[in-house]
């Protein structure tokens, strides 16, 4: 098989068609052939697994015929059996020397034809002819040495074939089984920088909005050679700088959301101040049960509108999502829901926190999981952390011990209940990250997600539904129609945040648009400020400034890191 049945055949599409489609088209005929050639692998090994049993089976077939022969030759034999040996020895020995006296002849007659001397014939060799008796004056125990000596000699050379014969077809199986996980390897790579290439990488938010690049390098050696670009590329100038405005709207929004769920809680006895105008007062008190139900609302609101996003973005979501349920790939499937799992205890956890402390302050230290996902990395995966990454860590976990309430005589609520519950938030959101880069490159980003929102709101009823009574819904019958709007109003923000974040890496790339979205502790701290007057001290400000930069900078490191690869 030559280095061509590796490739993908050549499309055939019309040059009209969409490079998105064009590059899908590519990516399901490279994952079939992928699949044929594994099929077809499969029942080679298998067919010569079949015979490596059946030659080890006659083996050992002839290793219990050996052994009976054996067996028999110890037992007393009969004075019938006896004799009858002593027969069947005088015919072979007759045989052997009428055989060996025609042999004898030949050559002798070679000889004299050789040498011009008269031929010989049976009669002049009469001790030769006569040799039929002699056999009877042998002992017939040494007749049967010969014929056992005979025997064994022949079944101990068949015995090395079928080893040799053994040995070879043990390391053809390992050559096809390694050549069948090179070939696999290959074939991923391609559709893995395939898919690469028509949607590049998303960041992660706490919100799903976003898919986080790997931490760990593609160390795979295939090289791709890419045509070059045209001159109008997508990431001219302008281009970027649109995507990077996309990035900073992505992640106002997603401040925005932060403060307006501040709102919608009932943090005090006190109305909140909006614009320093009007007092508004919350509608709902935080806690796990009431958290879980503004979650559901919200979700309602990102299901029956998330379709339709998906498809507007990614036309291929359905074929993606109905090939994903078909695979029968039991550990992708526990990977995408897992991860689903996580990000639901993450939004829980934030939830209850931004309804204890500040809101900036309850960001700020959710922001403390690339810690986590830093180390678990190493861990897992073997990626051991730079220097950069190491004084980020630091830089990171110090913002962090700055920017804490004040435990004593601090903001109204329950302060160690919210940095515990934002502490959870990052933990989790840290194995959400993991599990993310664990399936990355098997789904495309925009049926991953779908597949999490799905998962968020089918965790969210089933908590809902067994919940304990002492940890349930607090709500005020009067107040279900602004509790129903604030979680529509979450809803939409939320679509409104994974839109503009979509189309800013589409713009700019996931590494500018995940270093716009390290400035979200600021910017919810700033809008919390200018909304509803929450106040910082100068400590935690400046807690919330080494948080950002220690981020930032392990953003930047994925950026160059990434360059330098290609």
């Amino acid at each position: 098989m030559g280095k061509q049945d590796y490739q993908p055949q050549p499309s055939v599409n019309d040059d009209s068609r969409p490079p998105e489609e064009v590059l899908n088209a590519v990516i399901q005929e490279v994952e079939a052939f992928h699949r044929n050639f594994r099929d077809r692998l499969s029942q080679d090994v298998l067919r010569l697994q079949q015979d490596k049993d059946r030659l080890i089976a006659d083996i050992e077939n002839l290793q219990r015929q050996h052994q009976e022969l054996q067996s028999q030759k110890s037992q007393t034999l009969s004075e019938r059996d006896l004799a009858q040996q002593r027969v069947w020895l005088k015919q072979l020995a007759q045989i052997l020397a009428n055989n060996l006296q025609r042999e004898l002849i030949a050559r002798i007659n070679q000889i004299r034809v050789e040498s011009d001397q008269p031929l010989l014939s049976g009669e002049d060799t009469p001790m030769l002819s006569g040799s039929s008796e002699a056999p009877a004056d042998l002992a017939p125990q040494e007749l049967e040495a010969v014929l056992e000596g005979s025997l064994n000699q022949t079944f101990h050379g068949l015995q090395q074939e079928l080893n040799s014969y053994h040995s070879d077809l043990s390391e053809r199986l390992s050559n096809m089984q390694t050549l069948e996980q090179q070939v696999e390897t290959l074939l991923e790579t391609v559709v893995n920088r395939l898919r690469q290439q028509l949607n590049p990488t998303e960041e992660l938010t706490p919100d799903s909005s976003r898919v986080l690049p790997p931490e760990s390098g593609d160390k795979s050696e295939l090289k791709i050679t890419h045509k070059p670009k045209p001159p109008q590329a997508p990431n001219a100038p302008s281009s970027v700088q649109v995507g990077l405005f996309l990035a900073l709207m992505s992640a106002l929004v997603l401040s925005l959301f932060n403060v307006c769920l501040r709102i919608l809680l009932k943090t005090s006895d006190t109305p909140k101040v909006m614009f320093g105008l009007f007092e508004v007062d919350g509608v709902i008190t935080p806690g796990l049960g009431n958290s879980l139900l503004i979650l559901l609302l919200r979700m309602i609101v990102v299901m029956l509108l998330m379709p339709f996003l998906a498809t507007f973005l990614y036309p291929a979501v359905w074929s993606d999502i109905r090939r994903f349920f078909n695979s029968g790939d039991s550990k992708l499937m526990a990977t995408v829901i897992g991860s689903g799992f996580f990000l639901f205890l993450s939004q829980v956890c934030i939830y209850i926190a931004i309804g204890e402390i500040p809101t900036g302050i309850a960001i700020t230290i959710f922001f403390v999981y690339p810690i986590i996902t830093v180390l678990a990395s190493w861990g897992l995966f073997g990626d051991r952390p730079s220097l950069i990454r190491i004084g980020a860590m630091f830089t990171i976990l110090i913002g962090g011990i700055l920017s804490l309430p004040n435990f004593f005589g601090g903001a109204a609520g329950n302060t160690e209940i919210g940095v515990l519950a934002a502490l959870g938030a990052g933990i989790a959101f840290a194995g959400y990250v993991l599990l993310t880069q664990i399936a990355a490159g098997k789904l495309h980003p925009i049926p991953f997600s779908l597949v999490n929102f799905a998962s968020i709101f089918v965790f969210c009823s089933l908590s809902l539904m067994l919940l304990p009574d002492n940890l349930g819904l607090e709500v005020n019958p009067d107040l279900w129609n602004p509790i129903i709007i604030g979680g529509a109003i979450l809803g939409v923000l939320t679509l409104l945040s994974y839109l503009l974040n979509n189309f800013a890496i589409r713009s700019a790339g996931a590494a500018l648009a995940s270093i716009i979205g390290t400035s979200g502790p600021a910017l919810t701290a700033l809008l919390a400020f200018l909304i509803i007057g929450e106040a910082l001290s100068f400590k935690q400000i400046s807690g919330m400034g080494l948080v950002i930069i220690g981020v930032g900078s392990m953003s930047v490191e994925r950026m160059l890191l990434a360059k330098r690869k290609t």
